[in-house]
């Protein structure tokens, strides 16, 4: 199936792809283009955060922007046209842009009971992937206890902050609906959207009081039943920009507290460790190691001229170390099938590193990492990391793991019982390297020394297996050496 709808001859919209296998919704995160602005075919003109990763969309044909159908901050399904594009500028007065704040489609509705599902059957897969029969259930609602809109409650917080008084709460409205707000009694009139934001800020509709044609309630009625409710300064009108972005973080107004909404990929990574800590068997085994003649190959690794342009880094070498260990212990890299009740041995290891970024905690890997050599390992790991760092991540590097490592040493920890990346065999902690006192050749010496932790599935792995495994990295660490008598 395609991305794109032709409208027109002139006209033609492009659609929310399927930018992950399966997934049915996307929130777009920034607009790169605007209305009047001219574009070319391969041209990124959004980026959108799925549940697996913040993804830039490219355009697929030329033209100049007629109007986008959706501003930042909204989540649109799999499917829904987000942006049209004038293929034929020039040609004759275009129709004027829908408004992004309310879709003309969007029908006028009596608020139903809100159950959140989506309809069952199948769902649009817009990137190559067919489409799946599903019964899909859409992005749970947030609760009634969701804090109102940031910018009313920021602006008087920082009032308070500089000084100033602020101004005296307004007084509420009654909570009675205008006339046509709820004919002959039934439910309030309201768009599926405003439903929505009610919802999410925790107001009644029926308290609400409608200002707009017909006694229908706007998205502003909504707004302002909110600030009136909950704020204890009066908060300005929002603009339709701000009514339209929701808040990233949202302060309480007597700054004790701060709500962040958790969604797409920090969403996804806690119900993916919520899942795997409860699903497979975590064991965690622990070693101490004298990693001085590491970090002495380290220091010279720098200095080789075969390995210029990379990044050399004890990292670098720990992720061989664990590959030459994996080598050895084939077994340890596997995966439980559930439903077949099978061991899946894998014959490749897809190296999964850790990665720290603003969207949260994600694992990009390196494929096939078992058949690279030390520089194209330091390449590999160079790449990845810049690219979590960036944001730029794609759901395929995150895809396919069978190990992992977690760096927490350059936190100052010593070590830790990490959780297994769901669907993968083990993951290996790395602590802090620091300089302690050691018995070195009978003597106490100062030597470079750290703490490793290997957590693995039970039903893989056995604690004689898993045992191996780690006591050959540590004895890789110890005598880097071995990266060649092993190997």
């Amino acid at each position: 199936m395609t991305t794109m709808t032709e409208t027109s001859a002139r006209f033609r919209e492009f659609k929310m792809p399927d930018v992950g296998e399966g997934l049915t919704e996307a929130e777009i995160l920034k607009w790169f283009v605007q209305p009047g602005d001219t574009v070319t075919d391969g041209q990124v003109v959004c980026e959108v955060e799925t549940a697996k990763a913040a993804v830039e969309l490219p355009i697929p044909f030329d033209g100049v922007v007629h109007e986008l159908r959706f501003p930042e901050g909204t989540t649109v399904d799999v499917g829904q046209v987000i942006i049209a594009i004038d293929v034929a500028p020039g040609s004759g007065d275009a129709p004027a842009p829908t408004p992004a704040a309310a879709p003309a489609q969007e029908p006028v509705e009596a608020a139903p009971a809100d159950s959140g599902d989506a309809p069952k059957g199948r769902t649009p897969v817009l990137v190559g992937y067919g489409v799946a029969e599903s019964s899909t259930k859409r992005r749970p609602r947030k609760g009634a206890t969701a804090a109102p809109e940031a910018a009313a409650v920021a602006a008087a917080v920082q009032a308070e902050l500089n000084g100033h008084a602020a101004p005296a709460a307004a007084a509420p409205a009654p909570a009675v609906p205008a006339q046509g707000g709820a004919p002959d009694g039934g439910r309030p009139l309201a768009k599926p959207p405003v439903r929505k934001l009610a919802k999410d800020l925790g107001i009644d509709l029926a308290t609400v009081v409608p200002t707009g044609k017909d006694g229908i309630i706007t998205r502003e009625d909504v707004h302002a039943a909110a600030a009136a409710v909950t704020a204890p300064v009066a908060a300005p009108a929002p603009s339709s920009a701000a009514s339209e972005a929701p808040a990233a973080a949202v302060a309480s107004a007597s700054a004790r507290e701060t709500r962040i909404p958790v969604k797409g990929v920090r969403k996804a990574i806690a119900q993916a460790m919520v899942g795997s800590a409860f699903t497979a068997p975590h064991v965690t085994e622990f070693v101490t190691v004298d990693v001085t003649r590491t970090m002495k190959l380290v220091a010279e690794l720098k200095e080789d001229k075969d390995m210029a342009g990379v990044r050399v880094n004890p990292l670098l070498i720990i992720a061989k170390a664990l590959l030459v260990a994996i080598k050895r212990n084939p077994e340890v890299n596997a995966a439980w099938d559930e439903a077949n009740q099978e061991i899946v041995q894998k014959h490749y290891v897809n190296l999964g590193i850790a990665a720290a970024t603003p969207r949260g905690l994600i694992v990009p890997n390196i494929k096939d990492a078992h058949d690279k050599t030390l520089p194209q390992l330091a390449a590999a790991l160079g790449e990845l990391v810049t690219t979590a760092r960036d944001g730029k991540t794609s759901p395929a590097a995150m895809a396919g793991g069978t190990v992992t490592i977690t760096n927490v040493g350059v936190f100052g920890v010593d070590t830790g019982t990490p959780i297994l990346n769901p669907g993968e065999s083990a993951i290996l902690a790395v602590g802090a390297i620091k300089l302690q006192p050691w018995v070195h050749k009978g003597k106490v010496k100062p030597r470079q020394v750290t703490t490793l932790a290997l957590s693995f599935d039970h039903r893989l792995v056995d604690g004689e297996l898993g045992s191996k495994v780690l006591a050959d990295v540590a004895a890789i660490l110890e005598q880097p050496k071995r990266l060649i008598t092993w190997a």
